[in-house]
């Protein structure tokens, strides 16, 4: 995802000191950086970035990752008075929430803007970001979002953001993986999915996993959407954790995060979250045996 967005970004004339601890990113990086017209670079490390930056964004996997870049890569204490930090990954909401406090008390903004739309939404800019944090802080950082996102959302204070990132995700695993059931079971009773899919996406079962993620990645067999089937599951135990510590019960999501991680325990640490329909086949399989 950070790539694509640095692109837009120099695209639209902003200079960046980007950086990556995977060296085939930085390699990667180095390429476009060194062809732009803005004075861009990767930097030496994740502080360096920080040290006269108007803003940092972070594109990292947890909450885990971003606390030891900002705390033990020593990011936090390189950034100056007045620096927004955005944290455009998924990361747990009261975790971000303790963060904006520790960076406000150093007089460092952090919006939390995590975004839908993958890969491909990175590539054409039509993300959705849905942001939580200071209003004064969210609106210097919105050019930013805007160059990288067709909606930008404001949602509420910090961790906001990530707390509807992570229903989201596990709204939209829910649907990939009751869509992969029913798909499933047209196609053994003898249906052309192709067919299946045209019916349904002009009809009341349509979701994002009907217009896309089956025929953009499952049917093709490529199941390269560019999200690991590990961080959905990360991202849909966040929001169990969340609405159970808002008083909801979440029967169904509780389920489906089960069924989730038995395909985490059964499938490649790089498998891609369209292949969750590679393990109910390994399951249909199994029975069949």
């Amino acid at each position: 995802m950070g790539l694509p967005m640095v692109r837009r970004l120099l695209a639209a004339g902003y200079r960046i000191r980007a950086y990556d601890r995977a060296s085939a990113s930085v390699d990667a990086l180095a390429g476009h950086l060194a062809g732009s017209d803005t004075d861009s670079g990767v930097a030496a490390d994740a502080a360096a970035t920080a040290r006269g930056a108007d803003a940092v964004v972070l594109m990292l996997p947890d909450s885990d990752v971003v606390e030891a870049v900002m705390h033990d890569d020593g990011l936090l204490a390189a950034a100056a008075p007045g620096t927004i930090v955005v944290d455009m990954g998924s990361s747990r909401p009261l975790s971000t929430r303790a963060l904006a406090e520790r960076a406000a008390a150093r007089g460092v903004g952090l919006v939390d803007a995590p975004v839908s739309g993958g890969v491909k939404g990175a590539v054409d800019g039509t993300l959705t970001v849905m942001a939580g944090g200071e209003p004064g802080d969210f609106d210097r950082v919105r050019p930013i979002l805007e160059t990288v996102g067709r909606r930008v959302l404001h949602l509420g204070p910090a961790g906001a953001g990530h707390a509807l990132k992570a229903l989201n995700n596990l709204m939209s695993a829910t649907h990939l993986l009751l869509t992969s059931e029913a798909m499933l079971a047209g196609q053994r009773f003898g249906l052309d999915p192709a067919v299946m899919l045209e019916a349904v996406n002009g009809s009341s079962g349509r979701s994002g996993s009907t217009e896309r993620k089956w025929p953009d990645y499952v049917l093709p067999g490529t199941f390269d959407s560019g999200f690991g089937l590990r961080l959905m599951l990360k991202d849909m135990r966040i929001a169990v954790d969340l609405a159970e510590a808002t008083g909801v019960e979440p029967r169904l999501g509780r389920a489906a995060t089960d069924l989730w991680a038995d395909a985490a325990d059964h499938l490649p640490p790089a498998a891609d979250h369209t292949e969750i329909v590679t393990r109910l086949r390994q399951l249909l399989e199994d029975h069949r045996d």
